[in-house]
């Protein structure tokens, strides 16, 4: 008991001393009310100071609270301080500009980071309202900015913010230039943060220079550059944003671009930080396209498209066989729009990542292109190749392309739904779809099923061991099949890579949510065509993976 009491005063003291620093009156209210509840609110306390959030290459995300271990405006003002420290240590000239989204302390934190890197000298430039990432991404790169910031938790729950950064040309590279950092710059950052004084030293100036709706409209003008101007344009679109800030920029390109403007969803239409339709705001979540899917049955739409809230990953909903509709998964987008880009002859790299599908390999050795493969996350994705070759597209299976580097060197959902919609719209031209695009690609490749088991945890301890014991007692064989190839990616990642002669199993910790994943691929030959009879036994394979794998997890 004594130890216990011990503990509550360490953290009641720690408590004390964060109230002394914290900038945010709402925020010191919130933490005394914890302090109020002691000794019954001690387990809570003790998470809120279990340690400050660490800024890693996906930067910052975490719940909205009081304390060290959470996203809050005295978090923000050190990360802040942190950033602006490192970036003047490393020579960086030029702005800073700052973007942010419609989540409940978003345009604090984004006024407030303003406001350390004018009091520190250097100029903030912000954008006008809450906007997509990808804008902010576009912005770091067409300001000659030395550095971006966006605040977003991206398809987190609501109660989630974040903090992501971003480099310019000068520090970032060819490579990196409007790209997220990779290390070491986050190591540099993140010991910048923790070198930061008390928050009462760190001098705040004016909140910058917002910047005005022409940048969303040179925005808007590159992202229609990127389809053919004269290509078919006969499609009806159901869309929704989910609640986030993509619908006044898809829209608004869509029409630029010559395209009906998409119908959307009316009850999601609007920024709401309660994402108050959906139990997740992500589109891959079950039921969250629900309301997206009944909108394009009563209007007749050809196909559907979801933004996630930060409108930097785009989900495609199509009409499956039966008259119902299916989401094609992000590996069907991704292969469909390399596809697309190859036959209009947009010659370069390809590349995607360890997770997904290897058809894009297959689809780039046949037709003479260069290919490489990452690790997981776009930061890798745009540096595929270290410059061997000019990227011409990438994609990971969560739902994230990027159809055209030279404008934005990250996932952007407006683009690649301005791509899809060329495709359809030229396939409808031709009495054909989407689908109808995959079976040619089955039939030339074969079916290549992907599937993910995905685990949500309360403890992070159950992934750590289902780590341990995928690499202390890794499966001998998979789908009756031996496992012919055993590949530990660690201490580089936490990956563990399974083969056999006709599948393939991924497994890694997320990097964003409490989650483990395995992700699952079956190859099935086409034999004369036969692509309906060959996915019939791709998914029953891959449904016994899915099962040898949940068993050798323990989970």
């Amino acid at each position: 008991m004594a130890a216990d009491t011990t503990d509550i005063d360490d953290i009641r003291e720690q408590a004390r001393r964060w109230l002394a620093d914290d900038p945010d009156p709402a925020s010191r209210d919130e933490l005394t009310a914890v302090l109020d509840g002691l000794p019954a609110s001690a387990p809570e306390l003790a998470d809120r100071f279990a340690g400050p959030l660490t800024f890693g290459t996906a930067g910052l995300r975490g719940p909205l609270r009081a304390g060290p271990n959470g996203m809050n405006l005295a978090v923000v003002t050190q990360a802040a301080a942190g950033l602006v420290t490192w970036l003047a240590a490393e020579g960086g000239a030029g702005p800073l500009v700052i973007g942010y989204d419609a989540r409940r302390g978003s345009r604090q934190f984004a006024e407030r980071t303003a406001q350390v890197a004018t009091g520190a000298g250097r100029p903030a430039l912000l954008l006008p309202r809450p906007l997509p990432t990808p804008v902010l991404a576009y912005a770091v790169r067409q300001l000659g900015a030395v550095a971006g910031v966006m605040v977003t938790a991206s398809h987190n729950p609501p109660q989630d913010n974040g903090y992501k950064v971003y480099l310019g040309a000068e520090l970032g590279g060819e490579l990196g230039a409007g790209a997220q950092i990779v290390p070491p710059a986050d190591a540099g950052i993140e010991a910048a943060i923790r070198a930061v004084g008390p928050l009462t030293q760190v001098p705040l100036g004016r909140a910058g220079e917002v910047l005005g709706d022409d940048l969303v409209a040179a925005y808007v003008e590159r992202a229609v550059a990127v389809i053919d101007p004269d290509g078919p344009r006969d499609l009806s679109v159901a869309y929704t944003p989910l609640h986030g800030v993509g619908a006044a920029v898809l829209t608004a390109a869509f029409a630029r671009a010559g395209f009906p403007v998409p119908g959307v969803v009316p009850d999601q239409a609007e920024p709401d930080p309660a994402f108050p339709t959906v139990s997740f705001p992500n589109p891959e979540e079950p039921g969250a396209v629900d309301r997206l899917i009944a909108l394009a049955d009563a209007t007749g739409a050809d196909l559907a498209i979801a933004n996630d809230p930060d409108a930097d990953r785009c989900a495609v909903v199509v009409r499956d066989s039966s008259g119902g509709w299916r989401m094609l998964r992000g590996d069907e987008v991704g292969v469909l729009l390399a596809d697309h880009l190859m036959r209009r002859g947009v010659t370069g790299l390809y590349a995607t990542t360890i997770v997904s599908s290897s058809l894009l390999r297959a689809m780039c050795a046949a037709r003479g292109l260069p290919y490489d493969e990452t690790l997981t996350g776009f930061k890798w994705i745009v540096r595929a190749g270290g410059g061997s070759a000019p990227l011409v597209f990438g994609y990971e299976e969560a739902l994230g392309y990027c159809v055209a580097p030279e404008h934005v060197r990250d996932k952007d959902g407006i683009t690649a739904a301005l791509t899809v919609a060329e495709l359809a719209a030229g396939l409808k031209a031709q009495g054909r779809t989407l689908t109808d695009r995959l079976d040619e690609l089955a039939a030339e490749f074969g079916v290549h099923q992907t599937d993910q088991l995905s685990v949500r945890v309360d403890d992070l301890r159950e992934i750590a061991d289902a780590m341990a014991r995928i690499r202390t007692a890794t499966p001998a064989t998979l789908l009756d099949q031996p496992v012919d190839s055993v590949r530990d990616l660690l201490p580089e990642s936490d990956v563990v890579i399974l083969r056999t002669a006709t599948a393939r199993v991924v497994i890694r910790p997320s990097g964003t949510e409490p989650k483990l994943k395995a992700y699952l691929e079956v190859v099935e030959p086409v034999a004369d065509g036969a692509v309906a009879a060959a996915r019939s036994r791709a998914g029953a394979a891959v449904a016994r993976l899915r099962a040898d794998v949940a068993a050798a997890l323990g989970i």
